[in-house]
Parts: C-alpha cells; sequence; structure tokens
C-alpha cells in the first residue's frame, strides 16, 4: 500500500528533525617537539618565554622600597645610599 506524497514529505522532514546534529571537528593540540629527549628542552623554553627577570626589590634606609636590575652596585634612587647584595 503506497501512502500519499504528503505522507512521505511529512516523514522525511521529521526524521531530518530528529537526526542529532553532528559535532563540530576539533583538530588534536599539538605535542611539545621532543617532549623527554631533549637535554636543552628547558633552557628553549627559557628563551622563548623571553629569558629569567633579573630585576629585586630594595628597601632603603631612608624608607623608599624599589625595584631594580640585580647588581652588586645598586643605588637608592632618592638619596643614593649603597644597597646590600
Amino acid at each position: 500500500m503506497r501512502l500519499s506524497r504528503a505522507t512521505d514529505q511529512r516523514r522525511a522532514r521529521g526524521s531530518a528533525r530528529a537526526r542529532p546534529a553532528s559535532a563540530p571537528q576539533v583538530a588534536p593540540a599539538p605535542t611539545p617537539r621532543n617532549r623527554g629527549t631533549d637535554p636543552l628542552a628547558p633552557e628553549r623554553r627559557m628563551r622563548e618565554a623571553g629569558g629569567p627577570v633579573d630585576n629585586a626589590t630594595y628597601g632603603c634606609t631612608c624608607g623608599l622600597v624599589f625595584e631594580a636590575a640585580v647588581s652588586t652596585s645598586v643605588a637608592c634612587p632618592v638619596c643614593g645610599t649603597r644597597q646590600a647584595w
């Protein structure tokens, strides 16, 4: 027994709505270069990140707390007193 064309169209539309939408395709995350085999990997990561930050916080006897590059000859920018390292 053949159903009417309208019934066939309704069934086709209903089955299209009932199908779940497929999940979007996601590219896999890249794997780190030579993980575990490169002895210089920590050094390479440090260089790629811009290198170490060689600053320290100093507190002067005049009450000023300031940040300056790590050095053996740091002086207070206000009073000029040399800071201990």
